[in-house]
């Protein structure tokens, strides 16, 4: 589950990003409405596919990605423009998503809960990445559904936006010294969950 896979994310304009997208964010800042819709079209579609690992429903990724873009053309002024503006979209995203998420009562409250149960070895990078690599998309976002919310937050922040610790730290709530906490017991989750389906399926085949 390497940074370098980039599943459903930003990555197919090259690391240049965009044609003019420096020029674009201009004549949107300037109330271009015709600039809005471009960056819509161009950012609307891996910003949903982003919602949809992050949320529990496709309802709900639809709805965050409406929001989002609604609370963009609020937050534009924001943005700093030496920065990468996919980077920056990414954290508006999940400070929505997580949001989303709180009001809900999903969230999990102590930054800490868990931590006693965490094993102590690392999981083996090398079978988590077999396992991914064995499964379709369908499956991997099935099985991030099933972690608990926090979990599944991060484990969406760091491999698919690649977010640093300090930005998932930010957006998830917790001090920086916990995300690498939160990251390895989300790990450890989604490989049983990854495990337990295909347990499940080599019993149905020897039936």
């Amino acid at each position: 589950m390497g940074a370098t896979k980039q599943p459903g994310g930003m990555g197919s304009w090259g690391e240049q990003g965009p044609p003019d997208l420096a020029a674009l964010i201009g004549r949107a800042r300037a109330g271009n409405l015709e600039a809005w819709g471009e960056i819509y079209r161009l950012f609307a579609a891996p910003i949903f596919r982003f919602c949809r690992r992050a949320l529990p429903t496709r309802e709900d990724a639809e709805d965050a990605t409406m929001e989002i873009f609604m609370k963009l053309r609020e937050k534009i002024g924001q943005y700093d423009s030496s920065r990468p503006f996919q980077a920056w979209l990414y954290k508006v995203s999940a400070n929505h998503c997580w949001d989303m998420l709180r009001r809900r009562r999903i969230r999990q409250d102590l930054e800490t809960e868990g931590v006693e149960e965490m094993p102590l070895e690392h999981p083996d990078p090398s079978q988590l990445d077999r396992m991914l690599e064995e499964r379709t998309s369908e499956d991997v976002r099935r099985a991030l559904a099933k972690l608990p919310a926090r979990s599944r937050m991060a484990l969406v922040l760091r491999y698919y936006s690649e977010m640093s610790y300090d930005e998932i730290a930010d957006s998830i709530g917790v001090r920086r010294n916990f995300v690498g906490v939160v990251l390895l017991r989300a790990r450890h989750q989604l490989r049983e969950v990854l495990g337990g389906k295909a347990a499940a399926m080599a019993a149905g085949e020897t039936r």
